[in-house]
């Protein structure tokens, strides 16, 4: 009896939805690891290099304390509370948002409390506004 050979098929394996997996889990990677980034971001304090400037008309100068205390021009304010502070500093400027307002606040105040008065001061309607910094302290 003669028996016929079977044409056998080359056996291989398909490798190519493997790469696709492969380059699925190399961007997924590669995306996932950007968003991590972004929490690992180091806020420095204020400090400033530069020399002091002389400012001819100071204005209104608004100063926030480390408790979040605030004073207008040298006077304390009663509260932190938002409208005293609107009310403070609309009596202060008398009407005159023209002139500049300058927000000095301590390196250790929170940031909410800058931010409160920069709001207060934009509702009034001011559009000088400037914020001070300190020069670093060298010790010896």
């Amino acid at each position: 009896m003669e028996f016929r050979r079977q044409i056998r098929e080359e056996e291989s394996i398909n490798l190519t939805p493997l790469i696709d997996v492969v380059f699925l889990l190399l961007i997924f990677f590669m995306v996932s690891t950007t968003f991590t980034k972004e929490t690992h971001l180091a806020v420095d304090l204020p400090e400033a290099s530069a020399e002091a400037v002389t400012v001819v008309n100071v204005g209104i100068d608004i100063v926030v304390r480390e408790n979040g205390d605030y004073a207008i021009n040298g006077k304390n304010v009663i509260n932190n509370e938002i409208n005293t502070l609107y009310r403070a500093l609309e009596k202060e400027a008398a009407g005159d948002n023209k002139q500049p307002l300058v927000i000095t606040a301590d390196a250790k105040a929170s940031h909410q409390s800058v931010i409160r008065a920069m709001d207060v001061a934009g509702k009034l309607g001011f559009e000088q506004l400037r914020i001070t910094t300190q020069e670093p302290v060298v010790k010896p």
